[in-house]
């Protein structure tokens, strides 16, 4: 029995380290798209594509909305509603990215699809245009 704890526990410990470097390296990957939009926009501070929260802040000045709409992401604070409030907004943020970049703003809907948002946001940042 105690064997099987043991096995279990390093099965347990192993799927965390594994989530954890996923997470890291999608982490990595998003900030690097968004410092290069961000530079390829020509907006300042791109460096603040590597601190979360001062990330919105950043997606707010490529889309050329003041600052103050990073606030909305203090809703999701709010069980429910405020899920999709920020759902919306992250829409409507990603759709304006989107035009900047000379794309389609509909791009934005796509953002909130797993795997999918990483593929747009990669399009975005270095696809030529």
């Amino acid at each position: 029995m105690a064997n099987f704890m043991t096995g279990l526990l390093y099965l347990g410990a192993s799927m965390l380290v594994f989530v954890f470097l996923l997470l890291f390296a999608v982490y990595i990957y998003t900030a690097l798209a968004l410092m290069t939009i961000a530079k390829k926009t020509k907006t300042k501070n791109a460096w603040l594509a590597w601190i979360p929260i001062a990330n919105i802040y950043l997606l707010t000045q490529i889309a050329g909305i003041s600052g103050w709409y990073t606030l909305i992401i203090l809703a999701a604070i709010v069980p429910f509603i405020g899920s999709l409030v920020v759902a919306v907004f992250t829409i409507w943020l990603w759709w304006q990215v989107a035009e900047v970049r000379h794309r389609p703003g509909w791009w934005g809907i796509l953002m909130i699809i797993p795997i999918v948002n990483l593929v747009v946001m990669g399009i975005l940042a270095w696809a030529k245009k």
